[in-house]
């Protein structure tokens, strides 16, 4: 026989030998079978930079490395999303802290899995410097675009009062966060208050005309995986398989900026320019840290005193909190105190 037969028939044997070793163990009385794949259905914001280790996590095979079949449904701002998981649309969903806090004041059983990333350089306002603004005082006076409820209304609140004004000060045209920038395209309002990749889109719609003013100093955006409080003590062992997935999501947008980019396809080449050259400002992460629970505080006294909500109490945020799942995946990122 000749030498490369012999390998070839070693082989070939050897193959046989471990495949029926596996049949074996499939086979053996008491073996357990292969985790059958779950179905997830994620609403998440696919054109915010926050939902890079969802969208990585699906792109690299990460969820169905872990027996999950997730389908994305897309949306244009956190609130969205999270009504959609409430209507039963969707399972879980992508949200900012704002949001989170406005459902838990209406007593919405929504609980916070694990905090996916956290920026101060994602939220601002874009004006039009030919309605005379040049620095933030200007703003006094002005129409405004926002999206009433949300981050944007948080971030608007805050910057006028750095600026000693108040929402009074101003005129406020609410509109959804995708017709932001075109209502100040076309002179509706003179400033909109918002988020990325939309307050990026108007000002490069503007050009030099355009001024943004940053809310890094007053508002850091923490973005949240979160479901209904009944479907996550439905599927805890699913928590735990999403959890894995987005760790390895996360590490990839950490690793990989400009392959993380074009998971973002309707980004202008300027517009991708800008989100890279940010991308070391963000932190991408899995966590549950104290800080949730006193922002999620803070926010609520604001819609308390501005009647954003016809709650007139500050919740215990701990029970928006799911500590079990990040406790099984990554035990020393969970800080709460509970």
């Amino acid at each position: 026989m000749k030498r490369w037969d012999f390998k070839a028939l070693l082989l070939l044997a050897v193959a046989v030998f471990v495949a029926g070793v596996c049949l074996w163990l499939a086979l053996r009385p008491g073996a357990k079978p292969p985790p059958a794949s779950t179905s997830i259905v994620i609403a998440t914001n696919t054109e915010y930079v926050g939902a890079c280790p969802v969208l990585a996590a699906q792109a690299q095979g990460y969820f169905a490395g872990q027996q999950l079949s997730v389908q994305l449904q897309p949306y244009t701002s956190g609130r969205g999303a999270l009504q959609a998981v409430v209507a039963n649309r969707a399972d879980m969903a992508t949200v900012a802290d704002i949001p989170i806090m406005f459902f838990a004041m209406e007593a919405v059983p929504v609980q916070v899995v694990s905090t996916i990333f956290r920026t101060g350089r994602d939220h601002g306002l874009v004006a039009r410097r030919d309605r005379g603004i040049a620095r933030p005082a200007d703003l006094k006076g002005k129409r405004i675009g926002v999206t009433l409820a949300t981050s944007g209304h948080f971030t608007l609140d805050v910057f006028l009062n750095r600026q000693r004004l108040d929402s009074r000060d101003v005129e406020l045209r609410n509109y959804p966060p995708d017709a932001l920038a075109q209502a100040l395209a076309d002179g509706l309002v003179d400033a909109i208050s918002g988020w990325d990749p939309f307050l990026a889109a108007a000002e490069e719609s503007l050009g030099a005309n355009a001024i943004r003013f940053t809310g890094a100093d007053v508002y850091e955006s923490i973005y949240n995986m979160v479901a209904l409080s009944g479907y996550i003590q439905q599927h805890p062992q699913t928590m735990v398989r999403l959890l894995r997935a987005l760790d390895q999501g996360e590490r990839f947008c950490i690793q990989n900026p400009a392959a993380s980019a074009a998971f973002f396809p309707r980004l202008s080449p300027k517009g991708r320019a800008a989100m890279l050259a940010a991308w070391p400002a963000h932190h991408f992460g899995l966590a549950l840290d104290q800080s949730l629970l006193l922002v999620l505080e803070d926010q609520s006294r604001w819609a308390i005193k501005g009647e954003l909500s016809k709650a007139r109490e500050v919740p215990n945020f701990l029970d928006h909190v799911y500590l079990d799942g990040l406790k099984a995946v990554l035990p020393g990122e969970v800080t709460i105190i509970y």
